[in-house]
Formats: C-alpha cells, sequence, structure tokens
C-alpha cells in the first residue's frame, strides 16, 4: 500500500510539475480546432473563437460548428461550448458545412461574431461576411444578417481603434482589402481599399497596434511558385504602417511554417506578455490521422525588438517556463 501512495504522490508532483511548468500546445485537445481569433474583453479573460475540423473529415467543405475558449491564466482554458453552426444561418448555404476562419469584436455592449459563409451550394462566388450578436463573450449569438459592402472573400477580420472606428478586413487568394465599418457594424462605410504594399499575401488577415504602429499579419503562399525556390507550407508574415488601411511595409516573417499546410493566427497582449495564436496538426498526428490535415490550435509567446520589428516566434510543444 505504500508503496502504491508513494506511486500516487510521484504521479501526482508530475502532472502539477507539468502544469506549472507551462502551456502545452495544442493547448485544445479534446476536439479540432482551427484559425484562432484571441480577444481580451472587459472581465479580465482572454477568449478565443476558433473554428472546427469535423471528424472523419471531408476537407474544408465540412467545416461547422464553431466554438469558444477562454482563460485567465493561458494554462487552465475553459470550453464553453458551441456558439454558432450553419444551420442557423437563415440565407446560408442548403448543404452547410463552409464555416471558415471567424472573428470577434466588442462595441457598445455588444459582441459582434463575424463569419464567412457562403449563400448559394457553388461557394466562390457567393461567399459573405455573416454576423451573429450578443450580449455575452461566449454564448447566445443570433445571427442578424451579413455586412453589406463586402466582396466575395474569406477571413474576415474587424480592428477597433482608439478612437472607436471600427475597420474591417477580408481577404483569400491573394487579395486583402479594408475599409471602415459603420457604427451598425454591419455595413461599410464607402468602398473597400486594396491593402497596398503587402508581399506574398495568402489570406488570414490579422492587424493589432503596438506603441502607434499598425501591425497587419496574415498567411503567405510560400508553394511551388514561391520566388526564393524554396518550396513548404504557410508562413506567417507582416508589415506595419501609421495608418490602419496602408500603405504597408512589408517587414518579414514571423512565423515559420508548422507541418499544417495551412496557417492563420492572431497577435494579442495579455496581463503585459504578447501572444502568437496560430494551428498546427500535432494532435492529429498524435492520433495517427495526420494525412487527414486535422488541426488544433496553439499559442506561443511573441516578442518584439527596441525597433518595432517582431522577433521570430519559438514554437513549442512541451510548454515555455
Amino acid at each position: 500500500m505504500k508503496k502504491i501512495i508513494s506511486i500516487l504522490c510521484i504521479l501526482a508532483f508530475i502532472l502539477l510539475t507539468n502544469n506549472a511548468f507551462g502551456q502545452k500546445n495544442p493547448f485544445i485537445q479534446h476536439m479540432y480546432t482551427a484559425d484562432p481569433s484571441a480577444r481580451v474583453w472587459d472581465d479580465g479573460r482572454l477568449y478565443v473563437y476558433a473554428s472546427h475540423d469535423i471528424n472523419p473529415p471531408r476537407g474544408c467543405d465540412l467545416m461547422d460548428q464553431y466554438h469558444v475558449f477562454s482563460t485567465d491564466d493561458m494554462i487552465n482554458w475553459v470550453d464553453h461550448g458551441e456558439i454558432l453552426r450553419a444551420s442557423q444561418v437563415p440565407w446560408g448555404r442548403p448543404e452547410g458545412g463552409f464555416m471558415w476562419a471567424p472573428d470577434c469584436a466588442y462595441k457598445d455592449g455588444t459582441y459582434y461574431f463575424y463569419f464567412p459563409h457562403p449563400s448559394e451550394s457553388y461557394t466562390n462566388d457567393s461567399w459573405k461576411i455573416g454576423v451573429a450578436t450578443s450580449k455575452h463573450p461566449a454564448k447566445d449569438f443570433v445571427v442578424q444578417g451579413y455586412v453589406k459592402g463586402m466582396e466575395s472573400h474569406i477571413d474576415p477580420h474587424v480592428f477597433i481603434d482608439d478612437d472607436g472606428q471600427a475597420y474591417i478586413y477580408q481577404g483569400g487568394g491573394g487579395i486583402c482589402r479594408a475599409g471602415k465599418l459603420k457604427d451598425n457594424m454591419m455595413e461599410v462605410d464607402g468602398e473597400l481599399q486594396t491593402m497596398e504594399g503587402l508581399y506574398d499575401f495568402h489570406e488570414g488577415t490579422w492587424v493589432h497596434k503596438r506603441n502607434g504602429i499598425y501591425y497587419l499579419s496574415y498567411s503567405d503562399n510560400h508553394d511551388d511558385n514561391w520566388n526564393d525556390g524554396v518550396k513548404g507550407y504557410n508562413r506567417l508574415r507582416y508589415a506595419t504602417s501609421d495608418s490602419p488601411l496602408g500603405p504597408w511595409k512589408h517587414q518579414g516573417i514571423y512565423m515559420q511554417p508548422t507541418q499544417c499546410f495551412t496557417n492563420q493566427g492572431s497577435i494579442v497582449e495579455y496581463k503585459g506578455q504578447w501572444y502568437a495564436f496560430y494551428h498546427n496538426t500535432d494532435l492529429s498526428t498524435q492520433n495517427g490521422e495526420f494525412n487527414q490535415g486535422l488541426r488544433s490550435i496553439c499559442v506561443d509567446k511573441l516578442y518584439y525588438n527596441t525597433d518595432g520589428t517582431i522577433q521570430m516566434v519559438e514554437q513549442t510543444k512541451e510548454g515555455w517556463k
């Protein structure tokens, strides 16, 4: 009996030590997730709005069921459950699916959840940026319609500047467009503009602001046509500007490829530390499903140089200290 108790004590110590050691990647392991949009709200918690890879997979067309996760220590995460699925989108594609990378914004007491979804069976020409709203960050979202004035593209992102002006970004297939949002957060104010100065843009726009500098991060192509002659999966790049609508100055790569063909993420500051969120296929590899490309969300610390440029993010598996 004493021997059994000793073994149990050792195992408990190992578990506690590993938890104290730091964040594990992927940090959500009970389901497959992708495209993490990280936000810090007034309740002091960090929330991640993620898309969901369905298992068994059938490619990205089967993606559905957005989930929200939150933490107050970057180690312990709460799954708040599903907040939206394709069947709840009145104007959506009859066959469902195609619930790709989302984002969430907060203004005047309302949370606005933005998601790309086609309205017709043939998706390429019918993408819309849907909007669901709630008075809570992780429940009770109801679809209100879609953003008027957007084009048929994916990957919505909303950035709210210090003066309260909201900007919406979207892009895929090498095109990044953006513009101001009206106060109702559901209409483009004026016309969308092409973001100038981005280098090898593919998809996944994310904008953050630090020390008066605007940073636009995104996924690059890095495929057979890449002009440095190096083939690989998506890398994460960034550009800077003194305006949320550019023009932008390309600054380079801040994350090398994971073993996943795609990568997409967000950058956010929480309790004085900056973090880079992204996804990989480590969990599906562990589960013997690597060839299916099922993705999982990850996070690692992000650091800046004294001149404001971003250091290369170290992708960790066992956690950081």
